[in-house]
């Protein structure tokens, strides 16, 4: 058997570039809404949180505690997809990570409201923010409304 060693470094090249391809698509992903169950692991880890999760008949909650003593609860719906994010703590979780695509969204109405101080209640098409708090003890959540599971109301998500 003769082999062509030229051919044989133009493969191992070839291959070398869809190892890059692979490898850049299964970053760490980040559990926001939209995004898939299995993110929810890459947020543990990123805020080295613990993690709990509790099962119920219309989803499923992943609540990870941080060391500072802040939680963040991530819903996920029967299609295994983030529906809602809420979070409780003595600061505020990052945003950008939480509303993923819709963050820009988000900002733009926050810099169109009137009245910067006080509770936030922003409804947008496929997205609503409900945020309150004060120094050392913040809350809040972000949902998709159309993303609710039936028999899921707002008020479930804490």
């Amino acid at each position: 058997m003769i082999v062509d060693v030229k051919s044989i470094r133009q493969l191992a090249a070839r291959l070398a570039g869809v190892g890059v391809l692979t490898l850049a698509a299964v970053a760490p992903a980040r559990a926001t809404l939209g995004a898939i169950e299995a993110s929810v692991l890459g947020d543990q880890t990123q805020i080295n949180a613990t993690l709990r999760t509790v099962y119920s008949q219309k989803y499923t909650m992943h609540e990870l505690q941080v060391p500072s003593g802040a939680t963040v609860r991530e819903y996920v719906g029967p299609t295994g997809v983030v529906f809602a994010v809420a979070w409780r703590g003595p600061t505020m979780p990052d945003l950008r990570q939480l509303l993923g695509p819709q963050f820009d969204q988000y900002v733009a109405a926050m810099a169109a409201r009137r009245n910067m101080r006080g509770p936030v209640s922003i409804r947008l098409p496929g997205l609503v923010v409900q945020s309150s708090g004060r120094m050392r003890a913040f809350t809040g959540k972000a949902y998709v409304p159309e993303g609710l599971p039936q028999g899921v109301s707002a008020d479930d998500l804490q």
